[in-house]
């Protein structure tokens, strides 16, 4: 499951995917878009900083932006760096693997089999979502929703 640490830090990269090359924001600025802790956002965006997916720029005028354009950072990449291993348990894990204690035979493990599976469905979507498919993902979503609603 998807820790909030997982869940603010994505929607803290989106908020900074949808800035423009060289504007930074201040943490405040994004807490308060995406309704969540100031505090807690300043804990994830220093660890975003330290793993190199936004920069901080200190002082007056300062605040945060993408280190890199948003087509080249991919979610799967952000939810490793902030909640660890995509599988859901360690055996099925490439970044993180650990044997279980109770399995006698991995190669025939019917539920390892079914967590390798699992771990490479969320990977093939979330390795191959950049954050500038979340913003499209959200403006289609929206314009369709408009189209549906009858509003333009």
């Amino acid at each position: 499951m998807l820790s909030m640490k997982g869940k603010y830090g994505l929607k803290a990269l989106y908020h900074l995917a949808g800035l423009p090359e060289g504007v930074v924001v201040q943490s405040m600025e994004i807490a308060e878009a995406q309704g969540m802790s100031k505090k807690f956002l300043d804990a994830i965006l220093a660890d975003l900083r330290n793993s190199g997916f936004v920069f901080a720029r200190k002082g007056r005028g300062g605040g945060y932006c993408l280190t890199r354009k948003p087509e080249e950072i991919m979610v799967g990449h952000a939810l490793r760096v902030l909640d660890g291993p995509l599988a859901p348990i360690g055996c099925a894990s490439r970044t993180a693997y650990h044997r279980c204690k109770d399995c006698a035979d991995e190669a025939t493990c019917p539920v390892r089999l079914t967590m390798l599976e699992v771990r490479e469905a969320i990977a093939a979507v979330l390795d191959n979502k950049s954050l500038s498919d979340l913003r499209h993902m959200v403006d289609n979503e929206a314009d369709g929703l408009g189209r549906m609603l009858g509003v333009s």
